[in-house]
């Protein structure tokens, strides 16, 4: 079994990405399967075609993109993305979509098809604070999520696949006072152990993880 685990490069005036530098510290092989890394840019459109070549060579049986959500306090599984970009901020290239699909003939939005709960669990059991998110939102993040479970339904049938926000790590918040963080170390734990539920659970687990508001 192959596993592709993607991370974007640094936007939005950081220096730094803590999606892709947990990526890099991922073991080679999680639970049995083989792991792919790849730094994706954090460019509409661009992101989409860099993971496609990508799965085009490699072949993945399962897909985990992850990315960067300042603010947030832990380990997020995203449950849908949808199929609409609006960009509060430019992209690395200077493109700011705003109320634009992302595939014109696309479906209204995508559900991840990893068992997201059950990840959210081995992190937990891991000592680790996840949860799951209902909101990829509007941005890259949320393209690349779109992207990659639509190029799924069309092209990579049986490839299963989802997307994962981080929060900071320590080094971006120095300046940001009550900025929540997490070290970089955590977060790559905290992805193994996502990775070990999606290799070994095709079926999720049937708990309450959802949201009131």
């Amino acid at each position: 079994m192959k596993v592709m685990v993607t991370g974007f490069d640094p936007f939005g005036g950081e220096s730094i990405n803590p999606a892709y530098e947990a990526v890099k510290l991922l073991p080679d092989e999680i639970a049995g399967a083989e792991v792919v890394k790849l730094e994706v840019p954090t460019v509409f459109q661009k992101s989409i075609h860099t993971l496609d070549q990508a799965m085009e060579k490699e072949q993945p049986n399962l897909v985990l993109c992850v990315g960067q959500a300042g603010g947030r306090f832990d380990l997020t599984v995203e449950r849908v993305a949808i199929n609409v970009d609006d960009a509060r901020i430019a992209d690395n290239e200077g493109n700011q979509p705003i109320d634009e699909p992302i595939f014109a003939d696309g479906k209204p939005a995508y559900f991840s098809n990893l068992p997201i709960k059950a990840m959210v669990q081995n992190v937990r059991a891991n000592n680790l604070t996840a949860s799951v998110s209902n909101t990829a939102g509007t941005f890259v993040c949320n393209h690349l999520m779109y992207g990659l479970l639509h190029m799924i339904d069309r092209k990579y049938n049986g490839v299963r696949g989802g997307f994962v926000h981080v929060p900071f790590i320590v080094e971006q918040v120095v300046e940001k006072r009550n900025m929540p963080s997490m070290s970089v170390e955590n977060i790559a734990k905290g992805l193994e152990a996502m990775i070990e539920a999606a290799v070994s659970q095709t079926e999720d687990v049937k708990i309450a993880e959802g949201k009131i508001c």
